[in-house]
């Protein structure tokens, strides 16, 4: 019964990667420009990713077939709430940077802020959906539990298309000069399983 929950969990650890960029590439005039906002994102994202690295193993490790459901709950309860809270402060942290100087980077931006916005609301109601399932029953808590793996599963396969394309290009080759994005994209790997 648990082990849905765990894969798509593993599933959900590739939305972290969206915003590691690690491509590399050669520093231009543009590059140069960019690099105080990749900077700024970078630092600010990279707290952020170790949160969810963090609740996505805690969730994990209680997320086995000899746990409790009342702990299972309790772990999945506040996961999914650190993960909510994480997505909103990268949400926070590339509204408060501005849009990076490029081609349509305003509309990048909003897009990216909204996209993770949209996920922070998603992970908010799937803890709201764990706290909601009933642990004094093996038979429906397994049941409840599985609506939340499936619930996760399809938002581990949502699109981060805005963040991909707020990354692209020469936003990308800025960001991947920054260490705290290098380490960023190094942490959710030990989530992975």
């Amino acid at each position: 019964m648990n082990k849905k929950l765990t894969a798509a969990l593993s599933g959900g650890a590739v939305l972290v990667l969206a915003l590691s960029a690690c491509s590399s590439g050669s520093s231009s005039s543009k590059d140069d420009k960019l690099d105080p906002w990749a900077k700024q994102v970078c630092d600010a994202v990279h707290p952020q990713v170790q949160k969810i690295a963090a609740a996505n193993t805690a969730i994990q490790k209680e997320t086995t077939d000899q746990s409790a459901p009342a702990d299972v709950q309790k772990a999945d309860s506040k996961g999914f709430q650190d993960i909510s809270d994480a997505y909103k402060a990268m949400a926070a942290a590339i509204e408060k940077a501005g849009p990076p100087d490029v081609d349509s980077g305003k509309t990048k931006q909003e897009n990216a802020v909204k996209e993770l916005n949209a996920l922070s609301a998603s992970y908010a109601d799937l803890g709201k959906q764990s706290d909601a399932l009933n642990t004094k029953d093996q038979a429906k808590f397994a049941d409840g539990l599985d609506g939340v793996a499936k619930q996760l599963e399809k938002l581990s396969k949502t699109g981060t298309d805005a963040l991909k394309e707020l990354e692209a290009g020469d936003v990308g080759k800025a960001m991947a000069k920054q260490v705290s994005c290098k380490s960023a994209s190094a942490s959710p790997a030990t989530t992975q399983g």
